[in-house]
């Protein structure tokens, strides 16, 4: 009997060049597959919410795949993880209705992008934040996310060589807060997100923390859906998925 078997994971995506399998490169869904091969001895293909680029980590991705199995979720749960390595941990294993798709029954994905703002690096948040020397206005930042709150056409902050059919997206909340002392923390929930957008959106909130722009140029930037008018991409580093509503 073909059962569908859901994953709740989280990873480090420093030594991965992201989500989706590649015939050369070393990647997320392509571990976890060669992991599902060595426990049931077929070819599985695993289902992820959507995709991650290279560097990008993720504490609630979430995953599905089929097999005709008598393993029970528990026995996937604690096989897996005995089988991959140590940056890629099964977080939860269920067994789910066999309609429950990971991409397309997504309601709304929530990122988190992390900075950290001091005088000088991190040895240990190398790989985990956005290292920016300069005194990020905190304030200014703030007043220029309202902007992108709501239904938006974010063709300005799309990365290139992504064709949708539309990008128009709903973001239903964003913030900034500051998760522990000189790491500020910018948070975005949507129903679905461009490639880059995040990134694109973080690069142009930094540009207005050090005085580069005005929070009203964000308004303008949308309406424009112009990719040139926005900020710099944010390095990958400092993104983490967080979390998915179904």
């Amino acid at each position: 009997m073909i059962k569908n078997f859901k994953l709740i994971l989280e990873y480090d995506g420093s030594a991965y060049h992201g989500w989706q399998r590649q015939s050369e490169d070393r990647t997320i869904q392509g571990t976890i597959e060669q992991a599902l091969k060595q426990l049931t001895q077929m070819d599985i293909t695993l289902i992820g919410s959507g995709r991650t680029d290279a560097g990008v980590h993720a504490l609630g991705q979430v995953a599905n795949f089929h097999c005709n199995t008598k393993l029970t979720p528990q026995a996937f749960l604690a096989g897996l993880n005995s089988l991959l390595p140590d940056d890629i941990v099964i977080k939860e294993c269920c067994e789910i209705d066999n309609d429950f798709h990971a991409r397309y029954c997504v309601k709304s994905k929530t990122y988190a992008y992390r900075i950290l703002n001091r005088n000088v690096p991190s040895a240990i948040y190398r790989n985990y934040t956005w290292f920016i020397q300069k005194r990020l206005d905190k304030p200014l930042m703030k007043s220029a996310i309202d902007p992108i709150i709501g239904t938006h056409d974010f063709k300005a902050f799309e990365g290139s060589g992504s064709p949708r059919p539309h990008t128009i997206r709903y973001v239903q909340a964003a913030m900034l807060s500051e998760e522990e002392e000189d790491i500020f923390v910018f948070k975005i929930t949507a129903n679905g997100f461009l490639k880059f957008m995040v990134r694109n959106i973080v690069g142009t909130l930094v540009e207005v923390g050090i005085g580069k722009r005005n929070p009203d140029d964000i308004k303008e930037i949308l309406l424009s859906k112009d990719r040139n008018r926005a900020g710099v991409t944010a390095p990958p580093h400092g993104l983490f998925l967080m979390s998915i509503e179904y």
